[in-house]
């Protein structure tokens, strides 16, 4: 698979969660080719190199939140998959851009590595992407401010040139002739 498709498809697996960039330990786990359950013990058995802004688990209410997301995004389906009136046994695990970088030391496989580097590009160019999202809207708000002022004035400018072409008020005019008084 080419570079760039895998890193656009690491791309769509990474979430916000509690405010931070995110992938869930059955993504990871697929990218490694392992199961999540192999994933989440080699982590606790290093449990030290993954602290709460590495790894965190999920609460219950944030497990259900993913699963209801995806039973209305059907093109992201694959993200916390349960058949339906199946629960969730489990808590899944999340890991940051830094955790991510920290399982390749504890996964020391040479694919772990290659999808390891294939994921901190995926977190590059997610970074660069908000980042130019967060010009273009500043550059976007200059121009509305900017041109927001250009209306008022075209505005005043329109409304002289009505009233210019409104015929000037009718005085009325004083008869003219003899007036017959009783």
């Amino acid at each position: 698979m080419p570079k760039a498709i895998a890193v656009e498809l690491i791309a769509t697996r990474i979430l916000e969660l509690r405010g931070k960039k995110v992938m869930l330990d059955k993504e990871l786990a697929k990218l490694y080719g392992v199961q999540a359950k192999v994933l989440n013990q080699t982590t606790k058995r290093n449990i030290k190199r993954f602290p709460e802004d590495f790894m965190f688990q999920l609460s219950w209410e944030e497990a259900e939140s993913l699963r209801s997301q995806n039973a209305t995004l059907v093109s992201r389906s694959q993200i916390v998959t349960l058949k339906q009136g199946k629960n969730i046994k489990y808590l899944p695990y999340v890991f940051t851009e830094q955790g991510v970088a920290m399982l390749s030391s504890v996964l020391n496989s040479e694919r772990a590595i290659q999808v390891n580097i294939l994921i901190m590009r995926a977190f590059t160019k997610l970074r660069e992407i908000l980042l130019t999202h967060k010009e273009l809207a500043v550059k976007i708000e200059t121009l509305e401010n900017k041109y927001s002022e250009h209306d008022k004035t075209i505005k005043t400018i329109f409304d002289a040139i009505k009233k210019l072409l409104e015929p000037p008020p009718v005085k009325p005019k004083p008869a003219i002739g003899f007036r017959a008084y009783d």
